[in-house]
Parts: C-alpha cells; structure tokens; sequence
C-alpha cells in the first residue's frame, strides 16, 4: 500500500522496523514514527496513517469487509475495497455538462449520448439473463463505442476518459447482481444533508454523532418498511417487542441473490 502511495524505498524500510504489534491505537503509531523516523514530513506521516487504515480493514475478521464497492470517480474511494465498479449516472452526467457552442457539436453530442444510454440499457438487460458469451460482446461493443472520434475535442477527449475506466464500468460483467449506478446510496446522503445546511450543522462533536445515529435508523428503518416512530417507541419503552433493525437485515439476506459472481469467496461483496 506504502508503494502504490508513492512513499520512498528508505520510509518504506524505516516503516518495516517497527515493533510488531496485533493491534495499534493511533497514538502507538504516532509514537513509533516519531522515534524510527523523526524527520518524516507531515504528507508522508498521513500516506503512512492512510495506508495503515485501509490494510487493517482489509484485514478485519470480527465484521464483514466491503469487497466491491459501486461509486463514482471520487479519489478517497479508490483503493479502499478490492474491487471498484464506477457509476454510469456519473459518468454519463460528464457528457451532459458538456456545452457546444456550435450546432454541429450539439448534434454530435446528442447522437453520442442516445448511442451511450442505448448501450447502458442493454447492460441491463444483461443483468436479467448473463451469459459469458453476451459479456464478451458487450466489452467489444463498449470498446466500439469509446474509441469513437467525432471532431468534437471536448466530446472526444471525455469519451477518451470513459474508455480508461472500461475496467470500472464493466464490473457489472463479470458481477451481473450489482447495481449499475448508486443513485440509492446518494439519495439516503441528501436527507443528511439536506439537515446539516437547514441546521447550519451540528454545534459538537456529540451533535453531529448523535444527527449520524438517528438518520442512520430513520434511513435503515425505511428501507426495511418499519415505522420509525413506533421503533423509537418500541425501544425506548424499555420493553422492546418489534424485532432489532439487526435482525431484519439478517432475515432479508436470506432471501437476496447477493453475491452468486463471488463462489469462492469466503464471503460476498457488500455493496
């Protein structure tokens, strides 16, 4: 990890006499850098924390590790889980920022996009009835379709753009089950958002973990279809007789196709 961050052959060789420890508390590290290598600069120091923060969760035993993760193109996501799958609503919104001026350009961009979303609709229904040999056309299309040259600079060097992460937007190939956008997962943010700018944001700490945990159950008791006022009611009574959001969620697994690309995993990818 130390390497894919760039960090030096000499930091990384300081980095490895440390004391061996099973776990750190953030001040033990602290403390180690500081006596093997007390010269290190304040970038280093965080590209070392960094990486000592995603190698310990792709460690964790005692919960599940997110394998996959859908998202867009936001660098603090990469390198996080094993496997990245981009959103083609992200994606796809590049081309509809575009801006041509000349009415050439906007029909070379609007003959794209249709091309684009005609393309994203038979990913879907990919998803419904896989099979390897339609996965291998549908990556010969998609190198089709992104090595197109319209004469258009912008349009083409975005297209050019969308071609580098083939890998990312084509995960959905080779795990048809996940989704190809995360639209879900934007619209349970905009609730928290939406409070932090109607609120000004929280006035403490303890605030904003207290805002963290009550939207957390309003958002996960709505998509499990339970009232969260009779859960607040249920829990707070002291006498709880509605089953634990926990619970729920375990029950639902059961019956969700959510990892069938992941066989011999030793557990399927959390979305």
């Amino acid at each position: 990890m130390l390497r894919q961050f760039n960090v030096s052959s000499g930091v990384i060789e300081g980095v490895r006499q440390l004391r061996r420890e099973p776990d750190w508390t953030e001040a033990q590290l602290e403390q180690g850098l500081r006596e093997q290598l007390p010269d290190l600069g304040q970038g280093t120091r965080d590209r070392i924390r960094e990486a000592a923060l995603i190698a310990a969760y792709h460690a964790e035993t005692e919960h599940p590790v997110v394998r996959l993760l859908v998202c867009d193109d936001a660098k603090q996501f990469k390198r996080v889980t094993e496997e990245l799958a981009l959103c083609w609503v992200h994606d796809g919104r590049h081309y509809q920022n575009l801006e041509p001026c000349v009415g050439l350009h906007r029909q070379l961009l609007e003959g794209f996009r249709k091309k684009y979303w005609d393309y994203y609709r038979e990913l879907r229904a990919y998803q419904r009835a896989p099979t390897p040999e339609r996965a291998g056309e549908l990556r010969q299309q998609f190198e089709a379709l992104f090595s197109t040259v319209t004469g258009y600079e912008a349009l083409d060097e975005r297209i050019a753009k969308s071609r580098e992460d083939e890998e990312s937007l084509l995960q959905v190939l080779k795990y048809p089950e996940i989704p190809l956008h995360n639209n879900a997962a934007e619209l349970a943010a905009r609730l928290r958002v939406r409070k932090r700018v109607v609120s000004y944001g929280p006035r403490s700490e303890r605030g904003a973990k207290m805002w963290d945990t009550m939207e957390t159950v309003l958002g996960t008791a709505k998509k499990l279809g339970v009232n969260f006022f009779h859960y607040l009611r249920d829990r707070f009574s002291g006498a709880p007789q509605m089953p634990s959001l926990a619970a729920l969620i375990r029950e639902k697994a059961k019956i969700l196709d959510l990892g069938p690309s992941w066989p011999n995993r030793a557990s399927p990818p959390i979305y």
